[in-house]
C-alpha cells in the first residue's frame, strides 16, 4: 500500500460490460489507468481511497493492480453460475473467502508466494442444495443459462423473496458446521428497482436485526470482515457450508467443502447419495484473459473438473460419484457432520462416511465397495485422461495436468476405484505436487 492513502469502508462496483467498453477506449493507456480513474473519482467524492473492491467479476490484472497499488481489505465477486447474465464462473471456491492466485483471481493460491494478500468473498448466498443443479435435466443435461436461487430478495419462487426460504437459509448457513466461519452477503443490485426487492429486503433486514440482537450472527461491513480474515488466516483456510435439510424437503442434505486445493460437494436425496462435484484448484492455471482482451459480452472462468453433477449429466444419467456394493448404490442414512480439527471434517451417513482434509479425501465403509464416476455427456467440461494406473490417475483440462494418487484403494479404470479394507483415500495432484 502506498503512503498517504487513507482507508474508507466503501465498495467500488464495476459491471463487466461497462468495464470492457472503457477498456477498449483506454487500451493504449498505461496499465491500471481505468482503476486509477475510478479510485481518484472515489477519493474526490468521499475523501479517501476505497478499501473494498467488488464486481460481478473482474480479471486478475485488476485484482493484482489494486492490491499492489492501493492495498485493500477485501474483494468480492459473483457466486457460482453457468451462463447467467453472460457470466460462467464454474468450479471455484464455493463460499466464504479465499486468497486468490496472482495468476488467476478465480482460484485460491496454494502457496503464500502466489497469493494476492486480499481475501476474496463470494457474493449473493447461493442455495447450497438447489442452486448447483437448477435447470438440469437428466435427459437433456444442464441449461446453457442457469437460473438463480440465492439470498437476493427479488427471487420469490425460491430464494431471498420467500420468508420461509430466508429463515431456512439463515438457520443452515449459520448452524456452526462450517469449520471456520459462516458468511453471506445480503442486498440486491439496484437495477431491479425498489418495488421488486422491497418485501424481501425488509423481511431480511428485520430478521438480521433480530438474529444479531440474539448474538447468533454479526452484521458488519465487508471491510471489517476482510480485516478480520487477514488477521486470522495467513493462507486460505478449509471451509464448509452444511445444509442438513433443503428448505422444502427434510430428506435432502448437502455439504460443500472448499480447500485451497479443491472443492467437493456431498449430496444426499432421500438416501440416494453421490459426490455431486469435485473440482481441483491450480494456482498456475492462467486467467483466460491474461494475454488477450475479452471482446464479447460473455466471460468464462473455470477450474479443473474430476466430477461434475451438473455439466456431465444427460442421456438419462445424473452424473456424480456413486458408492456401489454388489453393483447397487449404497443407501445413505441420516447425515451428521463432525469437525475433526485442523481443517478436517467427517461427514457420516450411517453405512459409510466421507472424511475431507486440505489436500485429500477419503471414503470409509464397514465393507468393501466401489466408487464409480458416472458421466452422461462427454462433450462439456470433461477432462481428458492422460494415464491411469492402479494408484494414479492423471487428467488434463485447458492445458493443465492434474489428478489423484491413491493412498488406499485401486483404480480399475479412470472412472472406477475399488476399496481396500473398506476404505478409499485419495490425494489431489496438481503439477505433480501432492495437496
Amino acid at each position: 500500500m502506498q503512503s498517504g492513502r487513507d482507508p474508507v469502508d466503501r465498495t467500488v462496483s464495476v459491471g463487466l460490460a461497462r468495464t470492457l467498453r472503457l477498456l477498449r477506449r483506454l487500451h493504449e493507456a498505461p496499465a491500471g489507468k481505468l482503476c486509477d480513474v475510478l479510485f481518484e473519482k472515489f477519493r474526490e467524492v468521499f475523501g479517501a481511497y476505497p478499501r473494498v473492491f467488488g464486481s460481478w467479476f473482474f480479471d486478475s490484472h485488476t485484482a493484482r493492480y489494486l492490491s499492489d497499488t492501493y492495498g485493500l481489505d477485501a474483494m468480492c465477486n459473483c457466486k457460482e453460475q453457468y451462463g447467467t447474465d453472460g457470466y460462467t464462473l464454474w468450479g471455484g471456491y464455493y463460499g466464504q473467502a479465499y486468497y486468490p492466485s496472482r495468476e488467476n483471481v478465480f482460484l485460491p493460491a496454494q502457496t503464500a508466494a502466489h497469493q494476492i494478500p486480499v481475501p476474496l468473498f463470494r457474493m449473493l448466498g447461493s442455495d447450497p442444495v438447489y442452486q448447483y443443479d437448477t435447470g438440469m435435466n437428466p435427459e437433456t443435461g444442464a441449461q446453457k443459462v442457469q437460473g438463480v436461487i440465492t439470498l437476493e430478495p427479488v427471487y420469490n419462487g425460491a430464494g431471498g423473496g420467500v420468508p420461509r426460504w430466508v429463515d431456512w437459509f439463515m438457520r443452515e448457513n449459520f448452524n456452526g458446521d462450517c469449520l471456520t466461519f459462516g458468511y453471506a452477503q445480503a442486498g440486491q443490485e439496484n437495477s431491479f428497482g425498489w418495488p421488486h426487492m422491497k418485501d424481501g429486503l425488509e423481511y431480511q433486514f428485520a430478521l438480521f436485526e433480530k438474529l444479531a440482537a440474539e448474538g447468533r450472527i454479526t452484521v458488519e461491513r465487508l471491510g471489517d470482515t476482510g480485516r478480520w480474515f487477514k488477521e486470522t488466516y495467513s493462507e486460505t483456510p478449509v471451509s464448509a457450508i452444511t445444509a442438513h435439510t433443503a428448505y422444502d424437503d427434510d430428506g435432502k442434505n448437502s455439504v460443500w467443502i472448499s480447500t485451497k486445493w479443491y472443492r467437493v460437494n456431498l449430496y444426499s436425496d432421500h438416501g440416494s447419495f453421490r459426490i455431486r462435484d469435485l473440482h481441483v484448484f491450480d494456482e498456475s492455471y492462467p486467467d483466460p484473459f491474461e494475454d488477450r482482451v475479452c471482446t464479447a459480452n460473455e466471460a468464462a472462468y473455470e477450474s479443473l473438473p474430476i466430477a461434475d453433477g451438473n455439466r456431465h449429466s444427460g442421456r438419462g444419467t445424473v452424473a456424480g460419484i456413486r458408492i456401489l456394493r454388489d453393483g447397487e448404490p449404497v443407501t445413505a442414512g441420516p447425515m451428521t457432520f463432525c469437525d475433526l480439527g485442523d481443517g478436517a471434517a467427517r461427514v457420516d451417513y450411517g453405512a459409510f462416511a466421507v472424511e475431507v482434509r486440505e489436500g485429500r479425501i477419503a471414503v470409509f465403509s464397514d465393507g468393501d465397495f466401489v466408487l464409480e464416476n458416472r458421466i452422461g455427456q462427454s462433450g462439456n467440461h470433461l477432462p481428458g485422461v492422460l494415464s491411469c494406473g492402479e494408484k494414479d490417475l492423471r487428467l488434463c483440462y485447458g492445458g493443465a495436468e492434474y489428478g489423484l494418487t491413491l493412498r488406499q484403494g485401486t483404480f480399475e479404470g479412470p472412472a472406477r476405484v475399488r476399496s481396500e479394507n473398506g476404505k478409499v483415500e485419495a490425494e489431489i495432484i496438481v503439477r505433480g505436487e501432492q495437496g
